[in-house]
């Protein structure tokens, strides 16, 4: 800096940037060293084993509770590149069902399916480009195994996000397209050939994938990956104009924004979690109030590593006994070297006990 005068607001200025370099440049560097939006750390408790595929290929995770037995409850997920599949609470895998490109994964129990009540898996399908389905399979909770119904096909180019809503006897499922068009579809499987039919469409600007729908209070959230997380009413007469909830600024959330999901307490309260998938993080809101909570990382115990760039998230604050008798978080974890990508498994308590949260 030859010839420059060295006046006080120039020293402020060197000084600003050596503390930046210290302590790691951008905004995840600042979350990092202190202020209202400290990030927190929780740790891995469990992990799954790996998926089959290798490279980006592990996306979505959905949990289903075995009510005579937590413990046995079961996970089912996305490896985006061969199928789902079906993992217990260790994080073993139990089964398999080569589905192929299903992206996200969503379920709910006690629906009626060719006449008898069943757990229904439903899968956004993007096998062939061009040509959008709706991916249905039955689960056997006992069995750990997963039974195909239908692919229906859907009015939608390539079908990345996918969430399910129960209103009463209804079920529906919102399938979010690569181009931010989402079809709200209502399901009926059982007869003996499953239907979904459109009900609705709604509309965002860009490439949106991550959808979580909160049953007591009929709200849809949506990810637009470049821009923030917006909120519709589920019910397929609500209007269709999205409502922002919170926006991609660098600081709560970091590009892209991922997986959704609501840790339920009560009527209508608890947290809604994003993925901040650009710094490996996770942010939370309150319900109903949408109040920022603050932001956490899932971090490495023992021989349990961490998560990074986590694309989908699943959480359930029911009781499954054991480690997980105060509810579980499940998160993909976009790196876990050198085998392939997998899910990691977190205590619900551990980040309630992070934030206080009650």
């Amino acid at each position: 800096m030859l010839g420059m005068r060295w006046t006080p607001l120039a020293a402020m200025l060197v000084a600003g940037l050596a503390a930046m370099l210290l302590a790691g440049s951008g905004p995840a560097a600042a979350m990092q060293t202190g202020g209202a939006d400290l990030t927190r750390s929780v740790p891995a408790l469990r992990e799954t084993d790996a998926v089959a595929s290798i490279d980006d290929a592990a996306d979505d995770p959905a949990i289903w509770r075995n009510p005579a037995d937590p413990t046995k409850s079961l996970i089912v997920a996305t490896d985006k590149k061969a199928g789902l599949n079906v993992y217990g609470l260790d994080g073993h895998l139990r089964s398999t069902i080569a589905a192929g490109r299903v992206n996200n994964v969503d379920l709910r129990s006690n629906v009626m399916i060719a006449g008898k009540r069943a757990i229904l898996v439903a899968a956004s399908d993007r096998n062939v480009i061009g040509d959008g389905r709706l991916a249905l399979f039955a689960l056997d909770g006992k069995a750990a195994k997963l039974t195909e119904i239908a692919r229906v096909p859907i009015a939608m180019a390539e079908p990345y996000g996918l969430c399910l809503y129960r209103a009463g006897r209804r079920l529906y499922a919102f399938v979010v397209g690569k181009d931010g068009l989402i079809i709200q579809l209502r399901i009926d499987a059982a007869g003996p050939t499953a239907t979904a039919i459109p009900v609705r469409t709604m509309k965002l600007a860009t490439q949106s994938e991550g959808c979580v729908a909160d049953d007591r209070t009929a709200t849809l959230y949506v990810a637009e990956e470049d821009v923030g997380i917006w909120r519709f009413g589920a019910a397929p007469d609500a209007p269709t104009t999205p409502i922002k909830l919170a926006g991609v600024d660098g600081v709560q959330l970091i590009a892209d924004v991922e997986g959704l999901a609501i840790a339920a307490k009560g009527r209508n309260r608890g947290w809604l979690i994003a993925s901040s998938q650009g710094d490996s993080a996770y942010a939370a809101w309150r319900l109903p109030d949408y109040r920022y909570v603050g932001r956490f990382r899932i971090t490495a115990s023992g021989a349990i590593g961490g998560t990074s760039e986590t694309d989908g998230i699943e959480i359930s604050t029911a009781n499954y006994g054991g480690d997980f008798k105060h509810g579980l978080m499940i998160a993909q974890d976009g790196d876990n070297a050198p085998k392939a990508q997998n899910f990691k498994l977190v205590r619900w308590a551990d980040i309630a006990t992070a934030f206080q949260l009650k």
